[in-house]
This record gives structure tokens, C-alpha cells and sequence, in this order.
């Protein structure tokens, strides 16, 4: 009889006490499983100070300080913006001045069609992986959407950027591809290098619509640009023979060794005192685009000036 009870004691001790493990439908006493604890990661809210921290880091995407170099002057004085509608529908190749020499324009076809302008630039090489019609802050800012992205060539990259007017300054952003920072950029579409007759209603004044006979005259004559500091002597002599005005340009030194006028390259006739060049003047009452070259510097520089012949002031 001791033995039967001893044997179980012993399988009662075996049943509860040598198992470590609780099953969940043991713990709470019935057969439906204790729910799991699940513990959840509370994201903290961002703060004023965080939000203004993460603004911060997007105006990064602009570029400033030691990676901003000066602006070069654009367009010329006087300028008066020419938009879409008074250009004769077409194709035209044409200038445009930048602000900056890191963004030469190669080439630049201009599309006039509808109402609209959209100039093709291209740019010989592949340094900005995007442009932006605007400034760079409003690039930074801008869904990218919004970008103009380019199109490959044998040389480089082609953007096809909208054009608001010619002789206007435009803004342009430029998305460098080293750096991947926005810089700002300011464009000018030369008016001065489309055909007058695609632009109806430009006034010339030309030595037959003058009357001039052929002769020698003097006229009031006006330049602009390079850094100020140049002149030419005014009034100046104008011949006319067979119908063609020429104009004794005389500078206010003798450092200038040519000059540019159209598709021309002009030497000079005296430099003895100042340098003399003869010009041929095509056109009068309008800015004229000429360079001129100087030895006055460490290194010979072509500097573009315009030249303005009044034809009030004939005598």
C-alpha cells in the first residue's frame, strides 16, 4: 500500500513540478491564447526649429559665397524688349549675351511660331545636367517638372528654353553637374542680329531714305560699353561716296589694333596719337554692334562697344 502511494506522489511531483514552460492557454487558466504585447515606435512631431533646420539644407541646392564668381554685364543701354508677336513667324540663328563665361552659348536657333519664342541653346559641353526659366532660389524650390532637362549632341547638350522678348534680360537657372548646385544666370536674345525685315515696323534710316548726297558731312556720334573708360571723338566725319557712308572713328588712345564691324575685321589708319579706324555705317539712329581690340592690358582683348550715329545731327 506504501508503495502504491509512494509511485504517486512521484507521478504527481513528474506531471507538475519538472516542466519550466507555461503554455498561454495554462497561464490565464483558460483556452483562449493571452494577446501579445505589441510595442510601438512613437515618432516625435517635428519641431519650428527642425522644420527651419530642413529648409536650410534645401537653400544648400543654391550656390553661394566662394562658389559664386561676379556677373558680367548683359545686353546694352537702352534696349527695349521685342516680343514674339512683332517677330515674323520662323527660324532665326542668333546671338545671345550671358552673364557668365561658364555658360557660353555655342550657337542658339530661335523658333517663332505661334505667337511664341523657344530658343535651341546649345553649349559645347555636358556641365549642367539642367536648366530653369527663373532664378536659381526659385529653381531650388521648384518640382522637378519644371526643369528642362537636355538633349545630347556630338559637342555637348541642347536646351530648349522659352524666350519672353529679345533685348530683354531673362532669368536662367543652371543646374552645375559637378557640383549639383543651382547658379543664376542672365541671358539677352540680340534683336541686333536678326534681319530687320522680319521685324516689321523697325524704323532704318539708311543713306537713300536720308537723301544724302555723296560728300563729306560731320555727325554726332555715341559709344557704349567695355568699362567706360574709352572714348571716341564726336562729332565725326562722314563720307559718303557712291551711296555708302564710311565714318572716321578716332579713339581716345592708340591701344585699339583692329576693329569688328559686321562680319568685317577693320585696321586702323593712324596710330600715331590715336588710334584711327574707317568704318563702313550701314544703318543710322540704331545701335550698332562693333568690337574693338585692345593691346593695353597684359594680353590683347576683343571688348564690344555699340556705336549710335544720330541723324538730327548731320551737317
Amino acid at each position: 500500500m506504501k508503495q502504491k502511494i509512494f509511485a504517486l506522489t512521484l507521478l504527481c511531483m513528474l506531471l507538475t513540478g519538472c516542466g519550466n514552460t507555461v503554455s498561454p492557454e495554462q497561464s490565464n487558466g483558460t483556452s483562449e491564447p493571452i494577446a501579445e504585447t505589441v510595442v510601438t515606435e512613437t515618432v516625435p512631431e517635428t519641431t519650428a526649429a527642425e522644420e527651419s533646420s530642413a529648409a536650410d539644407e534645401s537653400s544648400l541646392a543654391v550656390a553661394s559665397g566662394d562658389d559664386v564668381i561676379a556677373a558680367d554685364e548683359v545686353g546694352y543701354e537702352g534696349m527695349e524688349p521685342i516680343p514674339a508677336e512683332a517677330i515674323t513667324a520662323g527660324d532665326y540663328y542668333i546671338k545671345v549675351d550671358s552673364s557668365s563665361s561658364m555658360f557660353k552659348i555655342a550657337s542658339c536657333k530661335l523658333i517663332v511660331a505661334d505667337g511664341k519664342m523657344n530658343a535651341e541653346l546649345s553649349i559645347n559641353s555636358k556641365s549642367y545636367d539642367y536648366l530653369f526659366a527663373g532664378t536659381a532660389e526659385e529653381a531650388a524650390k521648384a518640382d522637378a517638372s519644371e526643369y528642362i532637362a537636355p538633349e545630347e549632341t556630338e559637342n555637348g547638350y541642347t536646351f530648349t528654353f522659352p524666350v519672353e522678348a529679345l533685348d530683354q534680360v531673362i532669368e536662367c537657372a543652371a543646374l552645375s553637374h559637378k557640383k549639383q548646385l543651382w547658379y543664376d544666370r542672365k541671358l539677352v536674345f540680340r534683336a541686333d542680329s536678326i534681319a530687320d525685315e522680319s521685324i516689321p515696323g523697325r524704323e532704318k534710316h539708311t543713306v537713300e531714305s536720308l537723301g544724302l548726297a555723296d560728300g563729306e558731312y560731320e555727325i554726332e556720334v555715341q559709344l557704349e560699353g567695355g568699362s567706360g573708360k574709352a572714348s571716341v571723338q564726336t562729332p565725326a566725319k562722314l563720307t559718303i561716296a557712291n551711296g555708302q557712308a564710311t565714318a572716321e572713328i578716332i579713339w581716345s588712345s592708340n591701344k585699339y589694333d583692329y576693329m569688328i564691324v559686321g562680319d568685317e575685321k577693320i585696321l586702323p589708319t593712324d596710330t600715331t596719337e590715336f588710334s584711327v579706324f574707317e568704318i563702313p555705317v550701314a544703318v543710322f539712329d540704331r545701335k550698332i554692334r562693333v568690337f574693338a581690340d585692345t593691346t593695353a592690358m597684359s594680353t590683347p582683348h576683343e571688348i564690344e562697344y555699340t556705336l549710335y550715329f544720330d541723324s538730327l545731327f548731320i551737317k
